[in-house]
């Protein structure tokens, strides 16, 4: 790869956006970046580190309000920057193809998916506008979507999260592109649909000779799909090197703690957090940008910004000492998380639940229509004081609807919501009683959406303050201060807006907000999902301290089988809205487990290059929970018969609260788990 000529050629890259004086702020230093044809590349590195930036910038593109201050993008022999907006127009979205984080955002609402198709093709290939129906049937059968033709009548809505990742990639293939950027394409997927995205996108890069710039927090995601990595911290290149290397033995302080703050799936220990934060845009910086932060920094780090330097399994480091960080251990040494007392009281129970998204017309009424199977259908399950219970599974397999019915924002169709033992909760949130409540709050997924943008903190904290305690002027105020230290902010973050704030500092005050109702249950939804690893170790941190101070327990929903595993009493999966395996954490993730958490747990990606996921088809599940049998029958690799078709399979019970929902014998799935 070295010694061909780069597709894309970044040199001595700096953007930054004006500050209140008037001057640039850099937030890229001198980056250098080069993007060979069949290439790809990751690029690495906690939140407001330039990756998205840099990415962006290989396109010629900036963000609203940056600026270029020095440096060049070449590609094809000109520099980006200097490129007419009609060249511009041609190259971005044809021989560059983007496919960014959200794809449901990037796909135009009210257009179905044929005509948003035919649009990138006339814009950017080359055929007859006879042929481009056929060629976006074609394109849609390349990213290994059933039934093309279908599709292409649909509108987005009516596609899963991972056809419209699906759909997004086949638009960005529309113009036979040089080269793919990717930005966090698979941060929202659940774990087998992130699996079959990377396997596909693998495929095309070899096959079309694709180069591809992958940004990503996941190290295992980038481990799926790179050939190299560029890791930045602080806008500027701390590591660059194979993937193996880099991610086997890092040659730099940054990139070790980076890989100590992943979780593992075997471990029930909480991942360790790098201490302090990184510099922000326009800090002053003398000497090792990461030296702060660093275990080695020594006086000579402080004094001058380290060079480049070549270092063992052809890494490059911007570090003084490649050699001496051996020492500094790549796998997570943090605290054990609380542990759920046996024999709590109760918080929570859920009775035979039931819920639907069918609304029934009168003309079904009038015919007597059957009614569908609900959504999601007789879930038993409690909750203790002081209880982490996970909830996992695909998309669309009921989690965040569970929750949000616990929260009385959709209300079941049957069952019963128990609160400590004997108090049964109103189904609507708007007939429950203040004190009920306060009781149960949620911290959303996105803090973006959830926290009101024209709002300062404390207004945001205010809120729960006022609705609960009462509490006005000074006291308020004081009590806000004391939230903010909790969840590890401070005093001086109180009158800053969400604007102002990282996305794992609004995720903090998302879940300041939680606590300031002092609530005896908080029900979490990806609340880390789309939090850098620092950062969501730091969350993880924080949120068991919680617990352990005030007993609080958690309903917690993740794709994350390994954040899962490590903060979890005990893991429910659940799959087309029926609970399909509980138990204690430890059993659910050995054996016997159930065939589609073997499943699950086959998907998880790992950082280790040569660790594959292992893939099952995709394309037979039911689109509904089935009036009888077994909901997996048509996807369960060991379907034992008939009988899965037919007869709805037992609740199998394997001792200390674990239960199995299989028509296999225990004994066999231990056997095939073994093996």
């Amino acid at each position: 790869m070295a010694a061909t000529r780069p597709l894309i050629d970044i040199r001595k890259l700096c953007i930054g956006f004006p500050g209140r004086a008037g001057m640039l702020l850099p937030v890229l230093h001198a980056v250098d970046l080069q993007v060979c044809a069949g290439e790809s590349i990751g690029i690495v590195g906690e939140s407001g580190s330039g990756k998205s930036t840099l990415a962006l910038a290989a396109m010629g593109y900036l963000k609203h309000g940056l600026q270029r201050i020095s440096g060049e993008v070449i590609y094809d022999g000109a520099d980006m920057f200097a490129r007419s907006a009609k060249d511009l127009v041609r190259i971005r979205g044809g021989k560059l193809g983007l496919i960014p984080q959200n794809s449901g955002q990037a796909l135009t609402p009210t257009m179905r998916i044929g005509t948003q198709m035919r649009e990138a093709l006339h814009l950017h290939c080359a055929l007859p506008e006879a042929e481009h129906a056929a060629r976006a049937h074609d394109l849609l059968a390349q990213v290994r979507l059933p039934d093309p033709a279908a599709i292409l009548k649909r509108f987005p809505h009516e596609l899963s999260g991972g056809q419209q990742q699906r759909v997004a990639i086949a638009m960005a293939l529309a113009g036979e592109p040089d080269a793919l950027l990717l930005d966090e394409p698979t941060t929202g997927l659940d774990v087998t649909t992130q699996a079959h995205i990377l396997d596909l996108l693998r495929d095309l890069a070899r096959t079309r000779n694709m180069a591809m710039v992958y940004v990503s927090h996941d190290l295992g995601v980038i481990a799926r799909v790179c050939d190299r990595v560029q890791v930045l911290y602080a806008g500027e290149t701390a590591l660059e090197g194979p993937v193996r290397a880099v991610l086997r033995s890092p040659a730099h302080p940054y990139a070790r703690g980076l890989l100590a703050a992943i979780p593992r799936l075997g471990e029930r220990t909480l991942p360790k957090a790098l201490d302090g934060r990184p510099p922000g845009p326009g800090e002053a910086r003398k000497g090792c940008a990461f030296a702060p932060r660093c275990p080695l920094a020594t006086e000579d780090c402080r004094a001058a910004r380290p060079p480049m330097i070549d270092a063992h399994a052809g890494q490059v480091a911007r570090c003084l000492y490649p050699d001496q960080v051996e020492e500094i251990a790549t796998t997570s040494s943090g605290q054990e998380p609380q542990v759920c007392p046996p024999g709590s009281p109760p918080a929570l129970r859920l009775k035979d639940l039931s819920i639907r998204y069918d609304r029934p017309g009168l003309f079904d009424l009038m015919r007597r229509t059957p009614r569908p199977p609900a959504t999601v259908g007789g879930i038993d399950l409690h909750l203790a004081k002081g209880e982490t219970l996970g909830l996992v599974g695909e998309s669309g397999s009921g989690k965040s609807t569970i929750l949000k019915s616990i929260a009385g924002l959709l209300p079941p169709a049957s069952g019963e919501i128990t609160l400590c033992a004997d108090m049964t909760l109103p189904h609507s949130v708007e007939r429950r009683r203040p004190d009920q409540l306060r009781r149960i709050q949620m911290i959303f997924q996105n803090p973006d959406e959830s926290l009101n943008p024209r709002q300062s903190v404390t207004e945001i904290l205010a809120q729960p303050l006022r609705l609960y305690f009462g509490l006005t002027d000074q006291a308020l105020r004081e009590r806000a201060a004391e939230l903010l230290e909790m969840v590890r902010l401070g005093a001086e973050y109180l009158d800053r807006r969400p604007g102002q704030l990282s996305g794992g500092e609004k995720q903090r005050v998302a879940v300041a907000r939680a606590f300031a109702a002092e609530p005896e249950i908080v029900l979490c939804d990806e609340i880390t999902s789309a939090l850098d690893v620092s950062v969501q170790a730091a969350v993880l941190d924080l949120l068991n301290d919680l617990k352990a101070a005030h007993g609080t327990a958690f309903l917690f929903v993740s794709h994350d089988l390994t954040v899962v595993r490590a903060l979890s009493d005990r893991v429910a999966v659940l799959y087309q809205g029926r609970i399909c395996e509980i138990g204690p954490a430890a059993a659910v993730y050995g054996a016997p487990s159930h065939p589609y958490t073997s499943v699950l747990i086959g998907a998880v990606l790992r950082p280790d290059p040569d660790r594959a996921p292992t893939l099952m088809a995709e394309d037979k599940a039911d689109l509904a929970p089935p009036a009888r049998g077994c909901p997996f029958r048509n996807r369960c690799p060991v379907k034992c018969g008939p009988v899965c078709d037919t007869d709805t399979p037992p609740m199998r019970d394997a001792g200390d609260g674990h239960m199995i929902r299989c028509h296999i014998p225990l004994a066999e799935l231990r056997a095939r788990r073994a093996t």
